[in-house]
């Protein structure tokens, strides 16, 4: 009889290689990004955007993981900032990487503190008590000239820049290996975070609250972790905010805009997960960019800057509003990078 020669059955692909090679190549492109791209693009789109990333991280660990909504991301950013400047201003001795944690620590403490009204209250009701300190770190830090060092201009920047350790990184390259080894660092301490018991506690209560009180969850000091973890975070996306990527800050630059800005990025990009941070941030930093080569192409350029500044606004708008009744997920679900669910998470937790 003749042998029949049948094919080799394929050997199975190992998932574990395959992400390690993609997490190596993400790798590799983040480190040589400041080689391939422009000096522009570093400085104004590469820059801020992973600082956005970061910013909205914070508000998603608290908002899309815990469930308690909130608009004073800019307030929190405010003071991590403004902490930031008076540390390095009035203790010149202390590092700047101690001076972000300090000032990330400052901004913990803060957020703990008017997260407190989260234990009674909230919904709409918790919506007011965060817009409250958005409202009062704004009056606060113009009304005393001692957190600006008496600036006749009310702004604030670093007068030995952003040097440490004997190192320099006031060029585009340093601020762009600077805010990327933060964000990098504070990504992984989040993901363990939420992947471990308090990420847990975090998801139980945003499900419903009282249930988890009855299985045993520390329903108050779960949220007020919440609150203090988010703001440490936000207050050094504020910190990194005012001295890497605009250089000199003031208090316009945390207004009500931006805490709306860091809501709108988590919206957008998919509450309930890290990578929904990434994708609303590149999605808030892209648009203008887009529409702004889509009009010039189109109408060769005679739009008005008002008037194009207006249609983004109309189209963030559409779209959010799109996002909370089509996918709630965002684009991290339209991407198919978020793993379905039984059942969709919910803006408004009952």
């Amino acid at each position: 009889m003749s042998e029949i020669n049948l094919p080799a059955a394929a050997e199975p692909v190992d998932p574990v290689g395959l992400k390690a090679v993609g997490i190596a190549a993400a790798i590799a492109v983040l480190l040589a990004a400041p080689f391939l791209a422009s000096e522009y693009w570093i400085n104004a789109i590469i820059v801020p955007f992973l600082i956005l990333s970061l910013a909205g991280l914070g508000l998603n660990l608290l908002t899309g993981y815990a469930g308690q909504l909130s608009l004073g991301a800019g307030a929190f950013m405010m003071v991590g900032a403004y902490a930031t400047f008076s540390l390095q201003l009035r203790v010149p001795d202390l590092p700047l990487p101690l001076a972000l944690v300090v000032a990330g620590l400052i901004a913990g403490a803060v957020g703990l503190l008017f997260g407190i009204p989260s234990t009674r209250i909230k919904g709409f009701y918790l919506i007011v008590s965060t817009l409250a300190a958005q409202f009062f770190f704004e009056w606060l830090f113009l009304k005393f000239p001692w957190f600006y060092n008496g600036n006749s201009s009310a702004t604030i920047a670093l007068s030995r820049g952003l040097s440490f350790f004997g190192l320099e990184a006031n060029t585009p390259h340093g601020r762009y290996y600077l805010t990327l080894g933060i964000v990098a660092l504070l990504t992984l301490l989040s993901f363990n975070l939420i992947r471990g018991q308090t990420g847990r506690n975090w998801m139980a209560i945003r499900d419903m609250d009282t249930a988890a009180a009855v299985i045993g969850v520390p329903v108050f000091r779960a949220k007020l972790q919440a609150f203090a973890v988010s703001s440490f975070i936000l207050g050094i996306a504020g910190a990194l905010w005012a001295f890497a990527y605009l250089g000199s800050a003031s208090v316009q630059s945390f207004g009500l805009t931006r805490s709306y800005q860091i809501l709108f990025i988590i919206i957008i990009g998919g509450l309930g997960t890290i990578r929904g941070a990434y994708f609303g941030a590149a999605f808030v930093s892209l648009l203008p960019l887009a529409l702004d080569w889509l009009f010039q192409h189109v109408f060769g350029g005679h739009v008005d800057a008002g008037l194009l500044q207006n249609i983004q606004k109309a189209i963030f708008g559409l779209l959010i509003i799109w996002f909370l009744i089509k996918e709630p997920e965002g684009l991290a679900r339209l991407l198919g990078l978020q793993r379905a669910q039984g059942a969709r998470r919910r803006l408004f937790p009952s």
